[in-house]
């Protein structure tokens, strides 16, 4: 496995990692540092206990130096009272220092004998024998003790191991499973009401910030999914816009059929003006379709390496012969180093369209100029005319579809949808199209994929010729 397979610093899987990992350690611990308190509360005396039987070593050593066998004798009949145990006091010999000698089964006890400090043995028959030395004069006595029921350990065994073994495992691994629910389930319960959202049409719902902010996976498919709804928001209000302005726009040519059909004019000139008509409708819908597609189609369009030059010279061959504009008019001043990568149909309809709509817009005498330079890996080209220019806050508005600035700028005819499709079209190169004002006309300005290889000219007219032929788009 390399270091590139990896995934980045951001991957859900690192996080998903140190969650387990550091759930992981945190059980080793709690198991470690809790069982030690458990061994502690199990096996060793509590405090209380070691208190108590110290104390009563103190009080038999208290009795042996004040009367010394009669003393314990009556500390002994005392401590009995307190206390249903068998209970002794010995010196450093291993015999009674009370009145009453030690019975054979006893003296076999005193060898089995614990500390106060000594764990207890929780397999062992009956309860354990203590020896409590006198706590000022260890070596004149000490206190032997069977160890009480209610100081033995471990009286709630049962309960600290359901605690240890089941409630507190169970606690931890449900906050782990909180956790897990607040890092994945969470976002993706987003996703899903974000997608319901859109079965119901609802293609403004948004993400939530606390998705599409994350680093990890989960943030990259939130922005995804946000950036999946605005386009398909912004393709649905497109093509619902751009039915609403076909529709307007095939008004006025049916009207004109309508007032045709019902007038005393002659056959000859009904059948022309029907097949203007019908002309004008077929291309209008031709150059919607036409845009509609570029704007919906996302497969990638295959590429090659085409020149500028040539590619011009075979526009404007046909640009001059249906304009009636000689080619003196038409200069270019891109040498023959400007090769472009993109696809030849395509930006040959998106060149041609520039072309025309600065010839339709230029005055009869105009100058229309292409020129080009290299920038990086691009060739930044643009087409300049004479045509005066559009209003700032039109710039942008021109390459919308059925924007006709009629007023702005001179000429008449078209639909509006000729520099729409120029820039979808070049955006599907990877490029971009945006315009600005030159002072005496306007400039629109292409960014084109640059490229270094090598095709014929031939090669390019003979792909070319069909597209100019079949398409051949109208000045627009």
């Amino acid at each position: 496995m390399k270091w590139s397979d990896l995934p980045g610093r951001h991957s859900l899987f690192w996080k998903l990692a140190c969650l387990l990992v550091a759930f992981c350690l945190l059980m080793i611990w709690l198991s470690w540092s809790w069982g030690r308190y458990m061994e502690q509360k199990n096996l060793f005396l509590s405090g209380e206990a070691r208190g108590t039987l110290t104390r009563y070593a103190a009080e038999a050593e208290h009795a042996w130096n004040q009367r010394q066998s009669a003393g314990i004798d009556v500390w002994l009949q005392e401590l009995g009272k307190r206390e249903r145990t068998w209970v002794g006091v010995i010196g450093g010999d291993l015999q009674s220092l009370s009145s009453y000698p030690l019975t054979d089964k006893e003296v076999q006890r005193l060898t089995f004998l614990r500390g106060l400090d000594w764990p207890t043995s929780t397999h062992a028959k009956g309860l354990p024998w203590l020896r409590i030395p006198f706590p000022n004069d260890p070596a004149a006595g000490s206190l032997v003790i069977e160890l009480p029921q209610r100081f033995m350990p471990g009286q709630y065994r049962v309960f600290w191991r359901v605690i240890t073994n089941g409630i507190i495992p169970g606690l931890f691994t449900l906050l782990l499973c909180v956790v897990l629910y607040r890092l994945l389930v969470v976002p993706l319960n987003s996703l899903r009401e974000q997608a319901n959202a859109w079965r119901v049409d609802q293609l403004n719902v948004r993400l939530s910030s606390n998705t599409t902010n994350r680093s990890d996976e989960l943030g990259e498919l939130g922005r995804a999914f946000d950036h999946m709804a605005e386009r398909l928001q912004s393709s649905v209000a497109q093509q619902q816009q751009l039915l609403r302005d076909l529709s307007h726009e095939l008004r006025t040519p049916l009207s004109r059929l309508r007032v045709a059909s019902e007038s005393e004019q002659g056959l000859t000139q009904l059948r022309e003006r029907i097949g203007r008509e019908v002309d004008g409708m077929q291309r209008l819908v031709e150059d919607t379709l036409q845009l509609a597609w570029l704007d919906t189609e996302r497969a990638p369009l295959p590429d090659e390496a085409i020149q500028v030059q040539a590619l011009w010279e075979m526009l404007t061959e046909n640009a001059c012969y249906e304009s009636g504009w000689p080619a003196s008019q038409l200069h270019c001043s891109v040498d023959l180093s400007c090769w472009v990568r993109g696809h030849l149909n395509t930006l040959a309809q998106a060149l041609e369209n520039i072309l025309r709509n600065a010839i339709r817009h230029s005055p009869s005498g105009g100058i229309v100029r292409l020129g080009a330079e290299r920038d990086g890996d691009f060739w930044h080209m643009w087409l300049e005319d004479e045509g005066g220019g559009v209003a700032g806050a039109d710039l942008e508005r021109i390459f919308c579809p059925f924007i006709r600035l009629d007023g702005s700028r001179p000429g008449d005819g078209g639909f509006g949808l000729g520099l729409s499709i120029a820039r979808n079209a070049v955006k599907r190169q990877g490029g971009s199209l945006w315009a600005e004002n030159t002072g005496t006309g306007l400039r629109l300005n292409m960014r084109l994929v640059a490229d270094d290889g090598v095709a014929s000219d031939d090669a390019i007219a003979g792909r070319l010729t069909p597209i100019l032929d079949v398409c051949r788009p109208q000045i627009v």
